[in-house]
């Protein structure tokens, strides 16, 4: 009997023994990805080619190169999973948490967290002051001078009415001292189309005008700032939205002016509690050389 009693208490240390190695690395294991709160592969979001948002963001952030002729390389990783629109990007991030991403700030929302850039937090206050780098206009484009309807609604744009639309949206205004509007009644359809990172503040642009001036009748169509561009040359858009620069390619052929400011949103998941990158690693991620979260110590 007392053999017996004493091979249980063995049995007790020994399974205690091993259940205390467990947890030894259970703790090393939740120390080595303290860093991020989550381990393991990256999954990399990018945005589809002739998006508005990829254009600047590659190029704000030197994943897009020059070669020795002058030629531009988007780098991007061929292990990006590729999201054709910014709601795609928010919602591919806020279901995993080891994805990251980029958006537009003012399509920022709480399923998702933003990370400091060098320092700087994604904010309006900080892209107007220049300390958060990771910015771009939104563009709007027209063949030839735009006339009727087109016309009405871009002076509304421009306006005091139509800038405090965009700062009501979360972007940035480009005039601060901008007249009031008054619409010279115009009447007729057109479409607008192009970059899906314009197209929420455009939504919100057209319903503003067409309260003011209800003759007027506006199709809104969604795709990417290439699209926008090629349907304003071919008359497909009487306006073209790009969330960049135009090309000199477009830029020969259409005439461009800004409507707002806007900051690119790096992304993580909220259970991700890495708070800041650099804009440095914010590259080698996203041309894959550093592919696990486990790397950015």
């Amino acid at each position: 009997m007392k053999k017996s009693v004493s091979m249980l208490l063995a049995a007790l240390m020994l399974t205690g023994a091993l259940a205390g190695c467990g947890s030894s690395a259970s703790g090393t294991q939740a120390e080595d990805g303290a860093d991020s709160g989550v381990s393991g592969a990256i999954t990399v979001i990018s945005r589809e080619d002739g998006s508005g948002t990829r254009g600047a963001f590659i190029e704000l952030t030197g994943v897009e190169e020059k070669t020795a002729d002058g030629k531009k390389v988007d780098n991007t990783t061929a292990d990006a999973e590729i999201a054709n629109k910014t709601d795609v990007v928010l919602t591919s991030v806020a279901g995993n948490e080891k994805a990251i991403g980029y958006i537009s700030l003012g399509a920022l929302n709480d399923t998702v967290k933003a990370v400091k850039v060098d320092g700087a937090e994604a904010t309006v206050d900080n892209v107007k002051a220049g300390a958060y780098k990771l910015s771009r206009p939104f563009n709007i484009a027209t063949k030839g001078e735009p006339t009727g309807v087109a016309k009405d609604f871009i002076s509304f744009i421009l306006s005091k009415e139509g800038q405090a639309v965009v700062t009501d949206n979360k972007y940035i205004a480009v005039n601060d001292a901008a007249e009031s509007f008054v619409s010279d009644g115009s009447s007729g359809q057109i479409a607008v189309g192009g970059s899906s990172s314009v197209s929420p503040v455009m939504e919100k642009l057209i319903e503003a005008y067409k309260s003011v001036n209800p003759n007027a009748s506006i199709d809104l169509q969604t795709s990417d700032s290439t699209s926008g561009m090629t349907g304003a040359m071919d008359g497909t858009f009487a306006i073209g939205m790009a969330s960049r620069e135009l090309k000199d390619e477009e830029a020969a052929q259409l005439t461009s002016t800004a409507i707002a400011l806007d900051g690119i949103a790096v992304i993580v998941n909220p259970a991700n509690t890495i708070d800041e990158l650099s804009m440095d690693q914010i590259k080698s991620i996203y041309v894959g050389d550093i592919t696990d979260w486990g790397d950015l110590a």
